[in-house]
C-alpha cells in the first residue's frame, strides 16, 4: 500500500475492471455470492476469488457467512459516496441526439444508491425538500433541517430526532453521477427512501437498480412537490 497517498492505492483497487463491475454490482446496498459476482463481472470463480480478496483486504467490500456461502457487501455509504463522485467525473455527458437503451434511461431516472434514492427525481426531490424549507445546505458536504423540516418529516412517519443521535451522519449531499447535482444521503435520505418504499411511491424492479415511480408515488410527488416523473 501506498503510505504517502493511500488515495492512489484506493484508485488502483476501484481502477481494475472487473474490480469496478464487482463495486457498481453492490451499489444497491445488497450482498452477493462470489460466484454470482463472477459472473456478472465475466470473469473465473479463481480470478474473482482474488479481486474479492484485494477489495476485502483494501476496506472497500466485507464478506458476510450464511451458512456455506460467502456473500459480499460494501463496507460502508461513505465508499458509495466515493464511487457515486467517481462516476459524475469520469461520464461524459451524451449529447442530445445519443440513443440511449432501456436501462439506461431508468437508472438515470430513479434508482438506488446503496440505502437511499438517487437519479433525476432524488436530484429533483432534494431541490423541492430545499425549497419547501424542510432542508438546507450546512458546510460543504451536509444538510440540516429547516425550519418545517421535524414537522414535514413527522408527517411521514420519519422521527428526525432518533435518526440524529445514530453514529452515521445526518444528512448527506451525495454527487449524483448521472445528474451530476446532489440528491439526499446519509441517515435522513436513508430514511426517506425505506418510508417512500413502504408506503408504495416506488418500487424494485427485479435484477436492476433501477426503481419504478408507482402511479401513487408519481401522484404524491405532484401534489407534494410539484413535478411531474
Amino acid at each position: 500500500m501506498n503510505l504517502t497517498y493511500p488515495i492512489s492505492s484506493v484508485g488502483e483497487l476501484i481502477g481494475e475492471p472487473a474490480r469496478t463491475t464487482i463495486l457498481v454490482s453492490l451499489l444497491d446496498g445488497g450482498s452477493l455470492p462470489a460466484g454470482e459476482l463472477a459472473r456478472l463481472a465475466g470473469i473465473s470463480a479463481q480470478s474473482a476469488s482474488a479481486h474479492l480478496s484485494k477489495l476485502v483486504d483494501g476496506g472497500l467490500l466485507v464478506p458476510q457467512s450464511n451458512g456455506r456461502h460467502r456473500y459480499y457487501k460494501i463496507t460502508s455509504p461513505e465508499v458509495v459516496h466515493a464511487l457515486e463522485a467517481l462516476g459524475a467525473i469520469a461520464t461524459l455527458p451524451r449529447p442530445t441526439a445519443t440513443l440511449r437503451s432501456r436501462e439506461d434511461i431508468d437508472i438515470s431516472h430513479a434508482r438506488s444508491c446503496y440505502d437511499h434514492l438517487a437519479g433525476r427525481v432524488a436530484v429533483e426531490l432534494t431541490k423541492a425538500l430545499q425549497n419547501l424549507k424542510v432542508i438546507r445546505t450546512t458546510g460543504s458536504r451536509d444538510y440540516q433541517l429547516g425550519p418545517k423540516g421535524p414537522a414535514w418529516f413527522a408527517d411521514l412517519g420519519i422521527d428526525v430526532l432518533a435518526l440524529a443521535h445514530r453514529r452515521r451522519t445526518f444528512a448527506r449531499r451525495c454527487l449524483d453521477w448521472t445528474e451530476r447535482q446532489p440528491h439526499l444521503a446519509g441517515a435522513l435520505g436513508s430514511a426517506l427512501f425505506s418510508r417512500m418504499l413502504e408506503a408504495g411511491w416506488i418500487a424494485r424492479r427485479h435484477g436492476t437498480r433501477a426503481l419504478r415511480i408507482t402511479h401513487r408515488g408519481a401522484r404524491e410527488l405532484q401534489t407534494r412537490f410539484g413535478f411531474t416523473t
